[in-house]
């Protein structure tokens, strides 16, 4: 005769589940068959787990891809400033109480700084400029707000312009105010097409010019579009395009000086002597002097700035996400072990130790959070490669941004997965098997 006691040990052992539970392993089993189990409560509902992993994979993929962009802005920055010539410094006028350039009174940039500029030690190019806008005319072309870039010879060599035909003016060109333009790219396609224009002669303001060269294309670098300038001898352009009621007595004034520096000179002690010419000449101490001197790493650093804070909050946006499917996990793991309460007091009447309660459950939730990490990753390399072709902005995909996606992943999955699993551990094996 069968006792009370035998009836309700046969029930603990063969439970009414709701699913077939392999009763043998529900004692103390080894890792890789709890990463079974653990795999087994994943795939046994699989659109429950895939909306689950759905916000670790719009994290991860929104990590990748906002990392791509950043990247891809820093390079595109790096290689436009790198692109406007080699070894550089960009003495500028700054903004004196008469604004740019100051007032009379103020000391300002002028065009016989540059060959105190060219005197220093170390300085192996300088180049001069200062723009303009200006109507210009072909025989039956017109195109208005023409930036007119007023110049010396070593312009090209400086700011590395390519000249594709003909060439540039020359000194003596220079000094005796020659009617000449060199036209860039775009300008002497929208102006001759595909006839050859050295030799021909333009309209500028109410000044005829001769073409003698025109520039290689090039595109836009930094904020200048090189193939939409026009160059021109720039004392012709003090003479004919800037008349400068004080020039006589204070000088002309320009823009920017640009000097290349040799690449084994001190490039700090350079600009500390050109400070010092510049300070002796203007009669005002080196901490007056109302211009800007920088180097091509300056600008470099002062954008860098900016896309780090860029950068920064994009990676806010991307941990939001991840934070959000970390809840999301946490959510569907304490579902999980309340529907399997029944479960976990099997495995603990047959010898399952909390840790093995814990570590099960805690691998599911490690398991979502991977999986899902996987899929973000190809979401976020795939859609990091999409958006630099599809759109205007340059990407590129970080090698690093995918480790620290995938293991962000993992971070989350333990630390969200930890409750539920505890939570599990702790079950009361008699309570548990009461649950229905």
């Amino acid at each position: 005769m069968t006792t009370q006691q035998e009836i309700t040990s046969v029930n603990l052992i063969k439970p009414n589940i709701s699913h077939p539970v392999d009763v043998e392993s529900y004692g103390i089993i080894s890792p890789a068959e709890i990463m079974r189990i653990a795999w087994e409560g994943v795939a046994r509902n699989k659109v429950r787990s895939l909306l689950t992993m759905l916000g670790v994979i719009i994290g991860v993929g929104a990590v990748i891809i906002m990392i791509a962009i950043s990247a891809g802005t820093e390079a595109t920055i790096s290689e436009q400033i790198e692109g406007l010539g080699s070894n550089l410094v960009f003495i500028q006028a700054g903004f004196g109480r008469g604004g740019p350039g100051g007032n009379n009174n103020d000391p300002t940039l002028i065009y016989d700084d540059v060959e105190l500029v060219a005197g220093v030690n170390g300085v192996v190019g300088t180049a001069v400029e200062q723009q303009t806008t200006q109507t210009i005319k072909s025989d039956s072309t017109t195109l208005t707000d023409v930036p007119l870039v007023g110049t010396t010879p070593d312009f090209p060599s400086v700011r590395d312009v390519d000249i594709s035909q003909g060439r540039f003016f020359n000194e003596t060109e220079l000094e005796r105010k020659s009617k000449l333009a060199i036209l860039s790219h775009g300008i002497a396609q929208e102006l001759f097409g595909d006839e050859n224009p050295i030799g021909q002669s333009i309209t500028v303001g109410t000044t005829k010019l001769t073409v003698i060269g025109v520039a290689a294309e090039r595109g836009i670098v930094g904020n200048t579009d090189f193939d939409s300038l026009v160059y021109a001898p720039i004392t012709l352009v003090f003479d004919r395009f800037l008349p400068a009621q004080f020039a006589r007595f204070a000088g002309d004034r320009v823009r920017i000086i640009y000097a290349e520096i040799e690449e084994e000179a001190d490039m700090e002690n350079v600009i500390t002597q050109i400070q010092l010419r510049l300070a002796g000449t203007k009669d005002v101490a080196v901490e007056e002097l109302p211009f800007t001197i920088q180097t091509q790493n300056d600008i470099i650093e002062t954008e860098g700035a900016t896309t780090e804070a860029f950068r920064n909050l994009l990676a806010w946006v991307a941990g939001v996400s991840l934070l959000v499917g970390g809840i999301g996990i946490m959510n569907i793991m304490l579902v999980s072990v309340t529907e399997r309460t029944r479960e976990i007091g099997i495995r603990q009447s047959v010898g399952a130790t909390p840790n093995d309660i814990r570590l099960q459950f805690l691998t599911e939730a490690i398991l979502l959070s991977l999986v899902g990490g996987l899929i973000g990753i190809a979401v976020g390399v795939i859609g990091g490669i999409l958006f630099g072709q599809t759109s205007d902005m340059r990407t590129v995909i970080v090698p690093e941004s995918i480790f620290l996606a995938f293991g962000s992943a993992a971070a989350v999955g333990i630390f969200f997965g930890f409750f539920p699993a505890n939570k599990a551990a702790q079950l009361d094996p008699i309570e548990a098997l009461r649950y229905e």
